[in-house]
């Protein structure tokens, strides 16, 4: 993918921590110069710290819940005078509690973050990847896209649209020379559950979760590869993923709601 003499260029959102940070790791250590965006200021830290494997990398601190911070974030990859290669939206966000009860404002991040900001950059980017004929695309959904998502309705709802998203542009873009894949963790040791108001002290929160290490190497492997998805990374996760396929909507939903109930830990 190496092109006028330079390292391929990969964008990757959400790189500050967790699952983010792991794949802008795997990134540097495979030989891309990088584009790390976040909406903190440890992106200048992860920045500093992906340089030592020899990578170029700009930082971008940037809310990408707003359509403006989006449109900036692209003017700093353009502003490279470098094609894109690999694109990996990893940016999202998250709710817990009953729906009649989290603020209308917190909702709509989680639509505008995990939703529209996806669309929007992918928008701005795949084009020119479709023209070059040339490309990857990594798009963070999860296990819980194909959950009723009791107690978590706007988070699995978004995972849900990105999921149908990625295997649809997947499918359009076939025998373009662009890849899209989706990377399917479920719940991963990030800093995600401390975030996310009404899910700390939950089943899910309290449970057993995967390393992002890990669930990061099985992302970028399966991109690399041009795969469909990759669920990612234990076989508990992959169970359970394969559940989520198999059982009806009204049992899931009540798994749902048993693992992702206030306080549910506690009990």
């Amino acid at each position: 993918m190496e092109h006028a003499g330079n390292p391929p260029l990969a964008v990757v959102t959400g790189a500050s921590s967790g699952i983010g940070l792991e794949l802008a790791r795997r990134c540097a250590e495979h030989g891309f110069d990088l584009v790390v965006a976040a909406d903190e200021r440890r992106i200048d830290w992860v920045a500093g710290e992906l340089r030592r494997t020899g990578a170029e990398v700009t930082a971008v601190e940037v809310d990408l819940a707003t359509a403006a911070g989006v449109e900036r974030l692209h003017k700093a990859v353009a502003a490279t005078g470098r094609p894109v290669d690999a694109l990996l939206l990893n940016a999202g966000t998250g709710t817990g509690g009953a729906f009649v009860d989290v603020a209308l404002g917190d909702d709509l991040r989680v639509v505008d973050l995990n939703v529209r900001a996806n669309v929007h950059l992918a928008k701005l980017v795949l084009p020119a990847m479709v023209t070059r004929g040339q490309g990857r695309v990594l798009v963070t959904s999860s296990i819980a896209a194909d959950l009723p998502g009791t107690y978590q309705s706007t988070y699995n709802a978004s995972k849900a649209f990105i999921q149908s998203f990625a295997l649809a542009l997947r499918a359009e873009l076939e025998g373009s020379g662009v890849t899209v894949t989706a990377l399917m963790p479920g719940p991963t040791d990030t800093p995600f559950f401390a975030r996310t108001p009404g899910m700390e002290g939950t089943r899910i929160d309290d449970g057993p979760k995967d390393d992002p290490v890990d669930v990061a190497a099985a992302g970028f492997e399966a991109m690399m590869a041009g795969d469909e998805r990759a669920v990612a990374s234990s076989l508990r996760t992959k169970v359970q993923h394969l559940g989520s396929r198999l059982l009806p909507d009204s049992l899931k939903a009540e798994l749902n709601r048993i693992m992702a109930a206030p306080r549910s830990g506690d009990s």
